[in-house]
């Protein structure tokens, strides 16, 4: 006997393990959602991919683990009917690409079947044409789901064992795939040409099937009947599947109604199993509604199964001779507490797809205060001095490191890349600088999707500065939208759809960040601005520097003026740069846009001398303390890459604001 392929092998190893749940009929939804009776179903693939992906969808988040593409009449003899022989290939590939767009959308492990029906209704004409047409036909349907990308060929429905073996051969000869072959048997448990289950279960064992199946039907019992006649699935030989109708169908205004409930379809899965199903779904019918009762039924066994299997297992240690392992063996350490629910990105997000909230997330649910230190990018392809002094924040009481996005313009490491590199090997969290200057808005939602999948979840909204400030000056910025519009792509995220509309699988759960700058000369412009940003979903806002007492005052009265009597809605992060030297000082109020230092402040820095770094830290601190519960946190901006004099400033506020032991 040929040795299985690794496809093959993997497929018959998923099997042996557990229950494999494939999905329902799709004709009948279609139907429900406008499609006419007549239609050509086989070309709504590709005219109607929103409509077929959005089926498919659905039965994986009842739990399907196989989805069938929407290719069943996709031959070239059913599509001449409507003009569209032509079409086959492009139908059938098209087909398996949306299948597996969906399954990639929904983030959930399945296979895609590629469905093959018969070539015709039972007729002499169609029954008995030339070997070479059929091959021809089943041929070319085969190729097109293989260039679409499925993962298994499901040939089924069939009711004449000739064409159904030929269809196996083209397929075996095409490629390794595993292959289902499921016939349709009637109320006499024989095949229209009246082949009986046990011929066909010899026939296509000799074919090297990888299962062989019954479905359609004229309901779940019937097909019970003929799936024991086909017997059980022998070790090394090709499993079982049944697939049944929802019963026998009835016209009611214009459509087709079918009798069985889902929770009948739950309740009788015992009975699949019984009868030897390896692999179990729906046919006509069937709707989402039944796999998820089909689902839950197998969860419910596998659970009752892994209990009695625990009992016998306690049973044998209980035995004479046996040691029985105490609280001790299993583990000293004390019980982790649940991570602490963030209302910043919990709403709306079922809680099986729920992930824990970002470390920035749950500080600021639980209003400690916040301490977050930039670093900026390298600009080179070496990351090491970068992570040192992460590590170097990190050790001081650092919670969240922001990495800028090429400020001013000057091109560096990317930021995305840099934040997954720290957070990886340094295990402090990062919160990144996202630009819209460098990227249409395909990349920004492509960037942020791969971000998500990461782990980098704190994004701080930006415009970015124009690249002629920076080291391109023939260079031009994209800005298919500003940070309102970026802000809006991520709540979009968020919600679980792209920009456009189109569904991404779970939602996001992006921490978005927004910026203010309260001295800024237009302030008007730049609080309406703040309060679209708000409208648009910004969870948090962080501050350009501020340098004295009167700043921040003038800035929580404008929020209050603005936002009620609480101030500013969403937490906020005051921004603090520390000074290092009289120059530095009138550098920044001078030349940097965003950055106003008082009088007294560059003052203070001039008086100071040599002692400049120092003074900075003094001033930032004082502070910082004097607005203590004015604001959720700080933003340290450190400058040339000190980051030693943020490290010792991080320290200080640290001391006011020591980081909550856990109990226990």
């Amino acid at each position: 006997m040929t040795p299985a392929s690794q496809p093959r092998a993997r497929f018959a190893a998923r099997l042996a393990e557990r229950p494999l749940l494939a999905d329902g009929g799709m004709g009948t939804l279609l139907f429900s959602r406008g499609i006419p009776q007549r239609a050509c179903l086989d070309e709504l693939a590709a005219s109607r991919p929103d409509l077929v992906a959005a089926i498919h969808r659905e039965y994986l988040d009842a739990g399907a683990e196989l989805i069938e593409t929407l290719t069943f009449g996709a031959n070239r003899l059913r599509l001449d009917t409507y003009g569209l022989a032509r079409e086959a290939g492009r139908f059938n590939r098209r087909a398996a690409q949306v299948a597996r767009e969906a399954r990639d959308v929904s983030g959930r492990e399945a296979l895609v079947g590629g469905s093959i029906g018969p070539l015709g209704a039972p007729t002499r004409e169609l029954r008995h044409p030339d070997e070479a047409v059929i091959r021809a036909a089943f041929r070319e349907q085969i190729e097109g789901l293989l260039e679409g990308g499925v993962d298994v060929f499901m040939i089924e429905t069939f009711f004449d064992l000739s064409h159904l073996l030929l269809a196996v051969d083209e397929a075996r000869r095409a490629s390794d795939l595993p292959v289902i072959a499921s016939m349709t048997f009637g109320e006499d448990l024989v095949l229209a040409d009246g082949t009986t289950p046990d011929v066909a279960r010899r026939a296509l064992t000799a074919a090297a099937v990888d299962a062989i199946g019954v479905n359609c039907g004229v309901g779940p019992q019937a097909c019970i009947d003929a799936l024991s006649e086909l017997g059980p699935g022998d070790d090394g030989g090709p499993a079982r599947s049944i697939m049944p109708n929802a019963g026998l169908p009835q016209r009611l205004e214009g459509r087709f109604v079918y009798a069985a409930e889902p929770a009948y379809f739950g309740a009788i899965v015992p009975r699949l199993l019984d009868a030897g199903a390896r692999i179990v779904g729906g046919c006509c019918g069937t709707t989402p509604e039944h796999v998820a009762a089909m689902s839950a039924a197998l969860t419910a066994l596998s659970t009752a199964d892994a209990r009695r299997a625990h009992a016998r297992s306690a049973a044998l240690d209980a035995a004479p001779g046996s040691a029985v392992l105490g609280p001790a063996a299993v583990g000293s350490g004390s019980p982790r507490s649940a991570s602490p629910r963030s209302p910043i990105v919990d709403a709306g997000i079922a809680q099986a797809d729920r992930q824990p909230p970002t470390r920035l997330a749950a500080a600021l649910a639980d209003r400690r205060f916040v301490i977050s230190v930039e670093i900026d990018p390298p600009r080179s392809i070496r990351i090491d001095r970068t992570l040192d002094a992460a590590r170097l924040l990190r050790d001081a009481g650092t919670d969240v490191v922001n990495v800028s996005d090429s400020a001013m313009a000057r091109v560096r490491m990317g930021a995305m890349a840099v934040a997954f590199g720290i957070q990886h090997d340094v295990d402090v969290e990062c919160l990144v600088h996202c630009t819209t200057r460098d990227r249409n808005l395909m990349a920004l939602e492509s960037e942020l999707l791969g971000a998500h999948a990461l782990g980098v979840r704190n994004i701080l909204a930006l415009t970015g500065d124009p690249p002629r400030v920076g080291d391109y000056p023939i260079g031009t910025g994209v800005w298919d939208v500003d940070s309102i519009g970026l802000i809006e792509v991520m709540t979009r995220l968020n919600r679980g759809e792209d920009q456009a509309g189109s569904p991404i699988g779970n939602a996001a759960q992006f921490v978005i960040a927004c910026a203010l700058d309260p001295t800024a000369h237009d302030a008007r412009t730049e609080w309406d601005r703040l309060e679209r940003k708000l409208d648009a979903g910004a969870h948090l806002v962080m501050t350009q520097p501020l340098y004295d007492e009167a700043q921040v005052e003038a800035m929580l009265a404008e929020a209050r003026r603005r936002f009620g009597p609480r101030g500013f809605p969403v937490p906020l992060l005051l921004g603090v740069l520390p000074l290092v030297s009289a120059r530095h000082a009138e550098f920044l109020h001078n030349e940097v846009p965003g950055i106003t230092i008082p009088h007294a402040a560059r003052a203070r820095m001039a008086d100071a001398g040599a002692e400049g770094s120092e003074a900075g830290i003094d001033m930032a601190d004082a502070l910082l303390a004097a607005v203590d519960g004015e604001v959720a946190g700080t933003y340290l901006m450190p400058s040339f890459g000190r980051y030693e004099q943020a490290a010792a400033l991080v320290r200080r506020i640290r001391a006011r604001h020591p980081v909550p032991v856990a109990a226990g």
